[in-house]
């Protein structure tokens, strides 16, 4: 008799409880994903000979969410790993979010120090066809720049009393209604910027602007603007431009701003800014990384601006990825090459920053497969002690 088909089943049950335990030992790792053993029988001609491990697979399934404790902190959501490098250049891709800034501002995994990868921006732009590389977070200062163009919205009393005399800003008999806004210069000097209505009745208004901080010298022009039956603005293009003089240094203020959005009912009058170009100079605060993936500059200037994405890979065959250790994978002939994007497109998962992906290791299951694994291996070791006994059996016939 022989003792293959027990050996083996004593290594094969032996190399899944290895399995097992690996993945116990990495319920707590972030982004991992727990392995499987899979296993197939042994034959020579029609004699079965045993088993033996076929492989350890991976469940790529998602993992719970987790708190992160860094503002570079990142977790995906549905498919798509992040893409990384090394210090040589070598690309490798995972599902642990864990990142930090180094010392040159760039964004590396903190249990690996690998560079996350994405598109870096111009001008607070990702340019289409930008080179996929490693992101840094620039601490330059925003510098000024002048308010060129903006919106008002909101609306204005059709019932408000008709205005005959002559404007006056410093009378108010001569207007119906005053919206002020701020806007900045080339110097980022803020500019106080007045707005004036007045109803010269049937749907037709005059407007006024002055630029408070440097007025232009000379004679205030109306702007004139008409309204439908139904309230929404006639007048097309209703583009009110406002011009003030040179102040401290800066080049005078020339800025057109878009009154379209204005309508006429029968109600209080309010006019709001709802968006301007421009800013004051601005000194790099902090940053965050948003749910697409944007990793964004904020500034003390109260200004926003993306200095880049994080780029997201993919494959038509995850199971084929090859381990490397540290959390990472690396791609295979079998995983086919990467196809790469960002949040939320296409086949991609949706980016939470802030958060991370737990480990999708379930121990319940893997308490029961060790249970069963166990007894595998004692019944594996039960038929080789019965194959000994038999043996003996034999040897001592007489």
């Amino acid at each position: 008799m022989g003792f293959s088909q027990g050996l083996s089943g004593l290594s094969a049950a032996a190399k899944a409880l290895d399995v097992v335990g690996n993945n116990i030992a990495n319920s707590q790792t972030i982004g991992f994903k727990a392995g499987s053993a899979s296993f197939s029988d042994i034959f020579a001609g029609s004699m079965g000979m045993g088993v033996q491990v076929a492989g350890v697979s991976q469940n790529f399934g998602q993992g719970g969410p987790a708190v992160g404790s860094s503002a570079l902190d990142m977790m995906i959501n549905g498919r798509g790993f992040f893409r990384m490098v090394d210090d040589a250049g070598s690309v490798f891709y995972g599902r642990n979010g864990e990142f930090r800034e180094n010392e040159n501002g760039f964004i590396i995994n903190r249990t690996n120090n690998t560079f996350l990868t994405g598109y870096q921006a111009t001008n607070g732009v990702i340019n289409p066809g930008a080179q996929v590389g490693p992101i840094r977070i620039p601490k330059d200062d925003m510098p000024p720049a002048a308010s060129e163009k903006g919106s008002l919205g909101g609306t204005l009393d059709s019932g408000a009393e008709v205005i005959t005399k002559a404007f006056d800003p410093d009378d108010k008999d001569t207007y119906s209604h005053m919206s002020q806004f701020t806007a900045t210069d080339s110097l980022g000097n803020k500019h106080d910027i007045q707005v004036y209505f007045a109803n010269k009745g049937n749907g037709k208004w005059e407007v006024y602007a002055i630029d408070s901080t440097a007025p232009e010298v000379g004679v205030l022009k109306a702007f004139n603007i008409e309204f439908e039956p139904n309230g929404n603005m006639k007048t097309d293009p209703a583009v009110l431009n406002i011009k003030g003089e040179k102040y401290n240094g800066a080049n005078a203020l020339n800025l057109n701003i878009d009154l379209g959005k204005i309508t006429q009912v029968a109600k209080e009058p309010q006019i709001k800014l709802e968006e301007i170009d421009g800013q004051a100079p601005g000194t790099f605060n902090n940053f965050q990384v948003s749910d697409t993936g944007e990793v964004i500059a904020i500034y003390s200037n109260g200004k926003r601006q993306t200095v880049a994405q994080v780029v997201l890979a993919d494959f038509a065959n995850v199971g084929g990825l090859a381990q490397q250790g540290n959390n990472l994978w690396a791609e295979t002939v079998q995983s086919g090459q990467p196809f790469l994007g960002t949040s939320g497109t296409g086949s991609f998962g949706d980016m939470t920053g802030g958060m991370l992906e737990s480990s999708n290791v379930n121990l319940g299951d893997e308490m029961v497969n060790m249970i069963v694994y166990q007894r595998n291996y004692q019944s594996n070791s039960q038929t080789i002690k019965t194959q000994s006994e038999v043996l003996q059996t034999l040897v001592n016939l007489r």
